[in-house]
Parts: structure tokens; sequence; C-alpha cells
């Protein structure tokens, strides 16, 4: 009783108060909706009788008025939408040809309250039509587009001003794969998809793993609060349209193509600085140059350079020479010369609810297949099994191949992993883990790939995932490629995720092979409460040297 009436004493003081800087400002939470919304359009260059329909630059000034308005929003027939206090905006039109457009005009006044009419702008010429451009963005097709990671300058910065030197990053330009690790480590997994539809309609894809690297001015977007450029999950899924137009800079022609691309509904490309539009600096069939302006000061240029080829291409060492494999050809429990077992319970370190035996009904090679099954027992508590090949081998560089089909049901979380051989003296992460194959039920067919090391581990763990059909229902191939230059993940020969090793991180040392099969805690999720059992089966695990 005492709680609920000092509630309601808080209440009313959170009344009072409110009344009481009213009474300072009688205006303030006024709802004023806008009237007498008026909008209208010049073409410009309209001239009779020669240029009825504009001089061919495709701009029309747009005008807007409304009684007790606070601003204004056009919103456009390509997607695109501004808002413009004055209620005055200029909007180049690129379709070609002769095209009319419909305009949502948005009047807003006090409160929230707004007002809405639509415009129709008729008869607009637009001159522009950059084919070349259409070609080598989208290929005629689909074309896809990655950072050039090994490119010098491939994300730098300078002046936007009138002279100097504004067409490359004068002040900063990134080194050859600087951004692989750290606060920016998912940046060179991003890719630029370019998709021509009809004649000249240019489609945009964007996947980012689930990270954008971020610059620091707007980690705000992603719900951040982070002091320097760092990389947040961001979800940037969603077609876009790309709109081609002549390019409005400062950049001499003879450094630029003299076309800008304008993505609409938030669209942007890789870097995230509140920027939707990039003028084409050079473009090849193979290289892209793109300059752009961050959105909260136009005294700053960003300059980005694409590659057609991924960022790391360059397979390095080719391990083919088969040093050991398990193949599960003898029925009964599996090889105790290659495997241990890991008992107990205790959640692991992740809260996960099963305990691992060593008991057939968990564990077994039966049929070719090792099976390590997952069990909901008659008391209501699970058990499972958890392999290991440490101290019976241990290796350093080299290609691990697993063929396996998995569990299913809500909580489930089978792995495929590696972990370092000096856990003991260099506790976790310090050692450096290498999650191969990690999936859980409750996000089922989506496969991860995960490194966790010194400042990336546990929920910053430098992470990449891919949809695999049917995971559940038949066998694929899980592998990872570990060089002293890179580590690759793959799934059924499809790279989805690649890491630049370095000395750096903890990647350079012996690691062994880990297999199991564990039920809920911080990954897992949610328990199924209709779950019985669900069996984790490998065909075979190889590692090549």
């Amino acid at each position: 009783m005492k709680k609920t009436l000092k509630n309601v004493t808080k209440a009313l003081m959170i009344l009072f108060l409110a009344v009481s800087c009213q009474d300072d400002d009688a205006s303030f939470g006024d709802i004023v909706t806008p009237t007498n919304l008026e909008a209208s359009y010049v073409i410009q260059g309209v001239s009779q009788p020669d240029f009825p329909n504009g001089d061919g630059s495709g701009k029309v000034d747009l005008t807007a008025h409304a009684d007790n308005a606070l601003t204004y929003k056009f919103i456009f027939p390509d997607g695109s939408s501004v808002t413009a206090d004055s209620g005055n905006y200029t909007k180049r039109f690129t379709s070609n040809g002769i095209n009319s457009y419909l305009v949502t005009v948005i009047a807003y006044g006090t409160g929230g309250s707004a007002t809405s009419t639509t415009l129709l702008v008729e008869n607009v010429l637009s001159n522009f039509n950059d084919p070349v451009t259409t070609e080598l963005l989208t290929g005629g097709g689909t074309k896809t587009w990655y950072w050039a990671a090994a490119t010098q300058g491939h994300l730098g910065v300078g002046p936007n001003t009138p002279d100097g030197n504004n067409w490359y990053g004068e002040w900063y330009g990134a080194a050859p794969f600087e951004k692989a690790s750290g606060a920016s480590a998912c940046m060179y997994g991003t890719t630029f998809t370019f998709s021509l539809q009809g004649e000249n309609t240019i489609k945009y894809v964007q996947d980012n793993g689930g990270a954008t690297f971020f610059n620091t001015a707007y980690v705000g977007v992603a719900g951040g609060n982070q002091t320097e450029d760092t990389c947040l999950a961001y979800d940037v899924s969603g077609e876009k349209t790309v709109l081609l137009s002549p390019a409005e800079s400062y950049v001499a022609p003879e450094h630029t193509t003299g076309t800008q691309m304008t993505f609409t509904d938030g669209g942007f490309m890789g870097y995230y600085v509140g920027a939707d539009t990039y003028e084409i600096l050079e473009l090849t069939e193979t290289k892209m140059v793109v300059r752009t302006i961050m959105g909260n000061d136009a005294g700053l240029a960003w300059y980005h350079i694409f590659s057609t080829q991924p960022p790391y291409a360059d397979e390095g060492p080719t391990y083919d020479n088969l040093v050991w494999s398990d193949e599960f050809n003898t029925d009964g429990a599996p090889d105790a010369s290659k495997w241990n077992f890991e008992l107990g319970g205790g959640g692991w370190g992740n809260n996960e609810v099963q305990v691992y035996t060593n008991n057939a009904s968990n564990v077994k090679v039966e049929g070719g297949n090792l099976k390590i099954t997952l069990k909901k027992e008659t008391d209501g508590s699970y058990t499972s099994a958890r392999l290991t090949t440490h101290n019976k081998f241990d290796f350093t560089y080299g290609r691990v191949e697993a063929r396996a089909k998995l569990p299913s049901g809500g909580g489930t979380w089978p792995a495929i992993w590696m972990l370092g051989s000096n856990y003991q003296t260099s506790p976790w992460p310090a050692c450096g883990e290498r999650d191969i194959m990690e999936h859980v039920g409750n996000q089922q067919n989506t496969i991860h790939g995960t490194l966790h090391y010194p400042g990336n581990s546990a929920g910053n763990a430098n992470t990449s995932s891919t949809v695999v059909p049917g995971v559940s229902d038949s066998f694929h191939i899980y592998e990872v490629y570990w060089s002293p230059d890179f580590i690759k993940f793959y799934v059924d020969g499809e790279e989805f995720k690649t890491f630049v090793n370095s000395n750096a991180v903890p990647f350079n040392h012996d690691f062994f092979l880990i297999l199991n099969v564990a039920m809920g805690g911080t990954f897992g999720g949610t328990v199924d409460p209709a779950f019985t059992q669900s069996s984790m089966e490998v065909d075979y695990i190889k590692v090549f040297q």
C-alpha cells in the first residue's frame, strides 16, 4: 500500500510540474494544424515556343505555402524525399524525355500536426542519359562491387573547396587492408550489387553482414554512443533505386565522369557519413571511385574506391595435403586415439542448460556418421556430448573441412569450432576462438562464422552469417581456411566471411578441434518446451596442410 501511495504522489508531482511549465509558456504543446496549403512549380528554362518543357536539365522549382506551417516535406515518385523549412526546393527529375510526376506535399504544424496535398508536375524535359555509366555499374544485368581493400586510399577524406585538391583524399587515405580488424573489422565484408531492370532503371542492394562501419558523428543513427568510428549493428536490407544525374560539385571535368548517383530510401555505400549522393569520379569495368559530401559538414569530402574483385581474392598458400581425418567408419564409441570427452554441466560460460556425457545415447558412431544427440530426459533435464582433439591433434594453419547435418528445434546450438591450445595459460578470449560453423534452432538455416579475440569476443565477436536452406534436412560442407594472412569461412564452397590475420590477434599458434551440441544459453536462446531430441550427424572431418 505504501508503494502505491508513493507512486500516486510522484505522479501528482509530475503533473503539477507539467502544468507549471505550461503556465510559463501557454503556447507550449498547442496543436495548430496548417491550413490553406497550396503548392506550385516552375520548370526551369521554359520559353515559348522553342522550349515549352524546359531547358532539358529536368530541374523544377517547387513552392509550398500554408498558414501556420513550420516546415514542409516533398515526396517524389522515385522514392526520394526532402524536408524544406522555407517551402522552396529545386528538384532535378532525371527520367529521360518528357515526363510528368505526381509529388506529395506535406505541411507540418505544431504538435506534430500535418496536412497534405498532391501536385502534378507535368511535361518536364530531361535530356540527361548516361548509358555508359548504367552499363559499367550493372554490367548490363547484375554486377557486384567490393571495397578495393588492397588499394592505397580506398577510404579517404579531403577538403570540399572550389580550389585545391578536391578529387582525392588529400588529408587521409587508408593503407591497404587498414580497416580489416578492430573497430572497423566489418567494413570489407560488405558487398554492393547493382542491377539493371528494364532499359534504364538501376536497383541497388547492400549486404553488410549485419554491421556497418559508422563515422563517429553518426553512431547515434544505430543507437551507439562511441567516440570513434566503429562497426555497429545496422539493418541495410531492402532494394533501393539509383538515380543518375549530372554531378554538381567543385571537381574539375578532367577529374570526374560528370555523373552522380543518388540512392533512395536511405541507401548509401559502405561507410556511413550521412550521405546518399555520390559523384562518380572514375568508372571502368573493374574499378569505381566515388566522392560524397559528409551530411553534417559540407566542408568534408569522402572518397571510396571499389573493385569487382573481392578484397581477399589472393588465396595464399594452397592446403591440399591431408594430415588428419576421421571419417567415422567404425560403429561404436568415437575413436579414443583422436577424441576426448568433456563432461559435465554448469553452463559452460554461456548459461547453457545441457549436461555433457559419454553415454551412447548422446554420442556414437553409426552407419558411417558421428551422431551427437541432444536429448530431453524424463526429469526435464537435457543431455548431450562435447568432443575435442586437445593434446591428440593440435595444429597451426591449414584447411578444416567437415560434412554435417545439423539438429533442429528451438534452443539447439550445434557447433564445429576451434580453441587456442594455450587456453589454460592464456584464458579465453586471449587464446583465440574460431567458430567454423554455429547454428541455432531459433534462427533456422542461418550459419554463423565467428572469431573471438581480445576486444572482439562474446556479444562483440567478429562474426558473419549466411543463409543455407535445409541445414537440418541434408548434409552440407563447412570449411575454414587459416593461413598467416587470412582466415576464410565457407559453406558448400561459397565464401561468406574473410578476416585478415596478423600478429595483433591470437590466430598464429596451435588450435584444436571441438564438436558439440549445446542447448539454450546466451546464443541458443529460448528452449522449445516441446523439444524431445535431435542430432548433429558428422560424415567426416578433415584437416589439410
